[in-house]
This record gives C-alpha cells, sequence and structure tokens, in this order.
C-alpha cells in the first residue's frame, strides 16, 4: 500500500478514537447481572387476581410465561451470562408476574416469532416493545404500559436548541436508519417541507451504531431521529441530548403494551397490575432504571385505540 494512503488511514482511525474519546462523562452504570437484584419488585396485588377471567389459563402452573426479545438496551437484551433476559421489558414482566402472585419465567424469542407463539398458547404474555396496532387487536389483547416516542438527538454541544415542528428539520442532515418508521415519518415531513419552499433534509444512514455515533460527533451529521427509548440510553453519557419528541405514530399516538392472546382472560388483571405498580412507584423505578422516564404513562389501558391498518 502506498505510504500516503497508510498515513491516511492512520490518520483517520486517530480522530474516530480521539471523538470517540472525549471528555465527556462515561455511561452510568446498569445492572446487567442475572441475579437483577436492583430490579423492583412487588407483593401480589388482590385486585388484580380478582379480574383473572374463569377460564383464564397459564402455560405452567404458578408461572408467568413472558415472551420478549433481545438485542436492543433499553428494552431488553443478555445479561452477563449471555442467557438471561434483562432490560425494561423483562422488569415490566417481573412486576405483572409479581402481581398475579407467579413466578416468571422468561423466554428470549425472534420478533418474528412472537406472535405464532403466542397464540398457540406457548406463552402467557409478550412483553417486547410492541406497539398497539389495529390490526394486531384483531388477534391479541393488550395492556399499556409505556409511550411510543420518537426522538431528535443532536451533539452535545450543538447549536441546535430545539425541534418542536417538521420545519425545524429542513436543510439538516438526519441520520435514520433505513425501513423504519421513523424514516417514513422524516419522508413525509420532508415532502411537506420542499413543498412549502424550504430547504430538504440530506438523509444519511448507518447500520454500525459506532460509525452512526461518530458522524454525529465529528459533525458529519447535525441530528438523529431515532427511537427515543434507545436513544435516550445512548445519551447517558452526555455526548448527545434531546432537542425534540414525537409520538411513534405520528401524526396519531402510540402506546407499547403486553400482548396477551385473544380471549384469555388476562389482559384486565394486567392492566389493573400495571396500574397497580404506577400508583405504588415501583413503575417509574423500573422506568428509570433503563432512562425511560420520558415515555412513562399515566394509567394503563387496556385495548386502546391503536395505530390504523396500512
Amino acid at each position: 500500500m502506498p505510504k500516503n494512503s497508510c498515513k491516511t488511514l492512520l490518520l483517520a482511525a486517530s480522530l474516530a478514537l480521539s471523538l470517540l474519546a472525549t471528555a465527556a462523562p462515561a455511561s452510568p452504570p446498569v445492572d446487567l447481572s442475572p441475579e437483577q437484584a436492583s430490579r423492583p419488585r412487588s407483593q401480589p396485588v388482590p385486585a388484580a387476581l380478582k379480574l383473572l377471567g374463569p377460564n383464564a389459563k397459564f402455560a405452567k402452573d404458578g408461572v408467568l410465561l413472558v415472551a420478549t426479545t433481545v438485542g436492543v438496551l433499553p428494552f431488553g437484551d443478555y445479561a452477563t451470562d449471555n442467557k438471561t433476559p434483562v432490560g425494561n421489558a423483562p422488569d415490566i414482566a417481573q412486576l405483572i408476574a409479581d402481581s398475579l402472585g407467579r413466578k416468571l419465567e422468561l423466554v428470549a424469542v425472534g420478533w418474528e416469532n412472537w406472535p405464532l407463539g403466542l397464540q398457540s398458547g406457548k406463552y402467557d404474555l409478550v412483553v417486547s416493545n410492541v406497539t398497539v396496532t389495529e390490526e394486531r387487536k384483531e388477534k391479541f389483547d393488550f395492556s399499556t404500559y409505556r409511550n411510543d416516542q420518537l426522538g431528535v438527538y443532536v451533539k452535545s454541544d450543538s447549536k441546535i436548541r430545539s425541534i418542536k415542528d417538521p420545519k425545524d428539520l429542513a436543510g439538516l442532515r438526519v441520520i435514520v436508519s433505513s425501513a423504519t418508521n421513523q424514516e417514513q415519518i422524516l419522508l413525509r415531513w420532508n415532502q411537506q417541507n420542499i413543498a412549502a419552499g424550504l430547504k430538504p433534509v440530506a438523509f444519511q444512514s448507518y447500520e454500525d451504531p459506532v460509525v452512526l455515533r461518530l458522524a454525529l460527533q465529528s459533525g458529519r451529521a447535525d441530528a438523529h431521529f431515532a427511537p427515543n427509548g434507545w436513544a435516550a440510553f445512548e445519551a447517558r453519557d452526555g455526548k448527545t441530548r434531546l432537542v425534540g419528541t414525537f409520538p411513534g405514530g405520528w401524526p396519531l399516538t402510540a402506546e407499547i403494551a403486553a400482548a396477551s392472546r385473544k380471549g384469555s382472560g388476562l389482559a384486565e388483571a394486567v392492566t389493573a397490575a400495571i396500574n397497580a405498580q404506577i400508583q405504588n412507584g415501583n413503575y417509574a423505578k423500573a422506568l428509570s432504571r433503563w432512562s425511560l422516564e420520558s415515555e412513562a404513562i399515566a394509567q394503563s389501558r387496556t385495548n386502546p385505540p391503536g395505530l390504523p391498518k396500512k
């Protein structure tokens, strides 16, 4: 390889390392132990137990079998033993199981596999960042536990202070993952801005999260539009900050919920369990452990209006 090429590669590597090792504080530690001693727990909730349908059936005696997906914190990932699911979804599942007086058993499943497994009775619940939609409500019952939000994040020292309206993104270089809900929303905003005579958004997409953060820190991108929960968790190191939030179903609001099989007799009890945990403070603890406070709901609902069919 030519000497000049080697020097260029070395300089690029040095720049990347310096940007990733800035003076910003390190991310605060999170509990990734399989034991989860810091996970909030609850006593059984009589009001929830009374709401179990007379025909309610569980996959195992004395157990609440909950399917969840892993791979992305703060929602869910494997603990340090590489086999125990941890994260906000497992925390919510634990509080539901405690409320119903049952032992929690978590099963890690692929996202594409949970609907069939739940329909067949293989699992009692799915707690895995599932958004309520009208199409899903035809097969499942839902008990909401979080708002579905998208967030716009910028470098911590960015001059951008607030993004409140689609026009605020006009002319910016925005990172957004391809083939996602947020990309579709940004495309609609961009068309709206262009029609209004504003500058178009410059779209950027990176599959590697390290490269994504490097693009933002180096100034190659102005903003990152992403699921707020994930981006908020990443922002714990102080290198990025939130400048705007939008509902995940923009312009409609959307909610994340625990899913049960349609007519299984569990949904009302699960909703009551979540509301009990909201009232006693455990719910807030389960969100704050994973930097999800901004997505808290005031009350869980059974089968609220979902996002419309496409």
